[in-house]
């Protein structure tokens, strides 16, 4: 197993005896379920470790049961589990108690080295690929349902309210909803849903998560758009797929970081007439077991992994352009879609790179029907 070779490699190269994972997002890249119960909390009710032999759970006695028969799909029936009493200890305190040698944990446990395991959850394994693309067929699904359903009266919280029924539907978490109204998608980049009614057109943002894995996409639904808004929104898409373009440049050379993806962003939105618009708001970067494993930035040092995920999100000031995409050093493919959405092809920047990418879905209030803006 993939991931199994990755924490061996771990454990010999820092002298470990065993690692640890109790925070949601490595604890679903390893068993692939979930160990949440309050989402306000660092740490799941569960921590998963391997010792270079097997794997090992610890929970403690309320969540024993309902865990192993529930929330460890990726492990063998015969995995074994180690309980603690709910009232005596902490998940980390057991931890510090049951395990013996040298470990490491993504958690603070007295005399644990840390680990971090964002560079051990890359790249993506073949399973993770395959319910990857059953996430984003599902979020893209869940979100375009809403959107023809629109209409201007409707309000931020409202709509909000509706992606999150339409994703909860599909079994899908959905950790940021954002819904920019007319107004307020003008003015700012994270339009968090508010009362005020959506009015001539309508951002919708999601990042959503099943299996630990994490799908974003934006959809723009108009009902009677400002004249700039195509422009706008034709800019976004193409900085996006230069941004694509790139990434999927930098993994073929083994030596691409985030930073090298960042620049071409940057001289994409110059080259189009906005330039200095990305230090309005960040640009996205890898996806995966995070809303974004890494966020680019000038200079990062972040390697471009393939085969991986990467969730780019250029704004120009009151239209974005975003969607999941499935990177290998061969192919390009668009996890957040459905096929029912009207696209238009749109052109890279810098490379020979033409992609279909979400156009704005046009909604005639007088009568209901869908229209095109493509």
């Amino acid at each position: 197993m993939e991931k199994l070779e990755r924490l061996d490699a771990y454990l010999e190269a820092n002298d470990l005896a065993s690692v640890w994972f109790a925070r949601p997002n490595s604890y679903a890249w390893l068993t692939g379920g979930s160990s949440v119960i309050d989402r306000e909390a660092d740490a799941g009710v569960a921590a998963v470790g391997y010792d270079g032999d097997q794997r090992r759970v610890l929970t403690d006695t309320i969540e024993a049961e309902r865990t192993m028969a529930e929330e460890v799909p990726d492990l063998p029936e015969d995995t074994p589990v180690e309980t603690f009493p709910w009232y005596e200890d902490s998940l980390a305190g057991a931890l510090a108690d049951l395990v013996e040698g040298p470990a490491a944990a993504d958690i603070d446990v007295p005399g644990f080295e840390s680990v971090d395991p964002m560079a051990l959850r890359q790249p993506l394994t073949e399973t993770d690929r395959q319910r990857y693309r059953e996430l984003g067929r599902a979020t893209a699904t869940a979100v375009e349902s809403v959107c023809r359903e629109l209409r201007p009266e409707d309000t931020e919280h409202e709509v909000a309210s509706a992606l999150r029924i339409a994703l909860s539907a599909r079994q899908i978490e959905a950790p940021v909803v954002l819904v920019g109204s007319a107004a307020r998608a003008q003015q700012y980049r994270h339009y968090t849903p508010k009362e005020a009614e959506l009015g001539d057109y309508v951002l919708l943002s999601v990042t959503a998560q099943r299996h630990g894995l994490h799908a974003s996409c934006t959809r723009t639904v108009a009902f009677d758009p400002p004249e700039w808004l195509e422009d706008r929104h034709t800019t976004a898409a193409r900085v996006e797929t230069e941004a694509i373009a790139t990434t999927q440049a930098q993994a073929q050379t083994d030596a691409g970081t985030a930073g090298d993806v960042f620049a071409a962003i940057q001289n994409a939105y110059a080259t189009l007439g906005y330039e200095g618009e990305w230090e309005l708001h960040h640009q996205g970067g890898a996806a995966g077991f995070a809303g974004r494993e890494w966020i680019a930035t000038p200079d990062h040092e972040a390697p471009v992994t393939a085969p991986m995920a990467y969730t780019w999100n250029p704004t120009v000031q009151g239209a974005k352009s975003e969607d999941t995409v499935l990177i290998t050093e061969d192919e390009i493919e668009v996890l957040t879609t459905t096929g029912h959405w009207p696209t238009r092809t749109v052109r890279a920047v810098d490379h020979d790179l033409e992609l279909e990418r979400p156009g704005i879905l046009g909604i005639h209030d007088d009568d209901g029907d869908d229209g095109r803006t493509d």
